[in-house]
């Protein structure tokens, strides 16, 4: 089974990250993990049929032993971006819960698991704890629509599973941090502008992020918050003041008089009311922030507070702008359900470390080549009871990919009897079915 041409052009872009032996291995795997019913490497293995002509042993080897790099290939896959990137490049960082069995598997350990936590009790479960970097992009075959293009990677290692194998224990924000200085520092030329929940909005990432690189996060409703500190007047002794006066805390901004607002977020327009200030924070006394709270006066999503180191921005760029966070959960969402984020069974320390992430990196793949060329062939599916459906999901993209993949495989056996058609026909509905 080969992909269409489009897709293998674009997976092209990379091979400069691998040699062309590994680059060929690579590109049987992603074959066949386009395909394959469950993502290890043996089904991809089979789903890649004829192209897969190695010996099993160097589809393992891809990922347990070859020498090439998953940050270089995450770098190579940014550049690919660039014809769809504005003059600020949004990111998404975040962490997921992959789940996993086996007490041998490097890395795992028990971390907190928010589909089965609720606000009241705090679950955890057995398995890797991701943290992933994305480029957030709007596309244009779907203005207002924001897509997270995941490119780099870090696998986190609880205090327990550091020792065990013997690593040097370092936290999530700090890995994030490591990521965020991978991709900005060699572009200097460039604006970032980075989006994450309150696990990445403390002093660790705020304190240490690249000069070029901006960051929008929540903030706690009862944060210290304190004006700039006041000029140093001739002749004083002491050491000089490194906060100003304090400043009402979020709470207390929303008790204050507030603007009434429509905000155009989550693919919805809601009614709020907010409050805005200029204020520092006492981890980072001498880094204006702009910082919002905002409270909605429809749905359950209550009082919330937001801040953003781009302090010249508006209250509503600045909702907006961690609006586009949701992309991430999407993101994530989407690499379990339909590329098996969770499948791989490596459980050496090379092959944990290389395998799941290629199934984002698959993802963002797909998008790129949907927008390219893909959303030119796309149709809704007829569905009676879903008639309002109008816009392609990623699901939909994957199923295409596969689609036109086998219709170009099937046109190549240049079927001239009677009944080539149905047949085509047939394989392309089973294609359908399948995906």
């Amino acid at each position: 089974m080969e992909l269409v041409p489009g897709f293998l052009t674009l997976v092209h872009g990379l091979s400069a990250a691998m040699t062309a032996p590994t680059f060929t291995s690579f590109s049987t795997v992603l074959t066949g993990w386009v395909f394959a019913s469950r993502r290890t490497v043996t089904r991809m293995i089979l789903a890649a049929g004829g192209s897969a002509d190695k010996h099993f042993s160097s589809y393992h080897r891809l990922f347990s032993a070859a020498r090439w790099s998953l940050d270089a290939v995450g770098l190579a896959l940014f550049e690919l971006m660039q014809p769809f990137l504005g003059n600020v490049v949004m990111l998404g960082l975040d962490d997921t819960l992959a789940r996993r069995r086996g007490l041998k598997v490097f890395g795992a350990g028990m971390h907190h698991d928010p589909l089965l936590s609720s606000r009241g009790k705090a679950i955890t479960h057995w398995g890797h704890s991701w943290v992933v970097l994305g480029v957030i992009v709007e596309l244009p075959f779907r203005r207002g629509h924001y897509y997270c293009l995941p490119i780099l990677f870090r696998l986190y290692l609880n205090t327990k599973s550091a020792a065990k194998h013997r690593r040097v224990y370092r936290t999530r924000p700090e890995l994030a941090v490591e990521m965020l200085e991978l991709l900005c520092n060699p572009r200097k030329t460039r604006r970032f502008h980075a989006v994450a929940d309150s696990a990445y909005g403390g002093q660790s990432v705020l304190c240490h992020l690249p000069s070029n690189c901006d960051l929008t996060s929540r903030l706690v409703k009862d944060a210290r918050l304190y004006d700039a500190p006041p000029e140093r007047k001739a002749g004083t002794n002491g050491r000089p003041r490194q906060r100003g006066v304090r400043l009402p805390t979020p709470l207390v901004m929303l008790e204050n008089r507030c603007r009434h607002v429509t905000l155009d977020i989550y693919g919805r327009r809601e009614q709020a009311r907010l409050n805005d200030q200029l204020a520092h924070m006492y981890a980072a006394p001498r880094r204006p922030l702009r910082v919002v709270a905002v409270e909605a006066l429809k749905g359950g999503r209550g009082q919330e507070a937001f801040y953003s180191t781009c302090f010249t921005a508006t209250a509503e760029q600045v909702v907006g702008w961690y609006a586009m966070r949701w992309s991430v959960e999407v993101t994530n969402r989407d690499s379990k359900q339909d590329l098996g984020f969770e499948e791989p069974q490596s459980w050496t320390r090379r092959s944990v470390e290389r395998t799941a992430p290629v199934a984002m990196l698959l993802y963002s793949l797909i998008i790129l080549w949907f927008a390219r060329e893909g959303h030119r062939d796309w149709r809704p599916t007829l569905r009676p009871w879903y008639p309002s459906k109008a816009e392609a999901s990623f699901a939909d993209m994957l199923a295409l990919l596969r689609r036109q993949s086998v219709q170009r495989q099937v046109s190549a056996w240049a079927l001239g009897r009677r009944g080539s058609r149905k047949v085509q026909k047939l394989l392309e509905n089973v294609i359908s079915l399948a995906a």
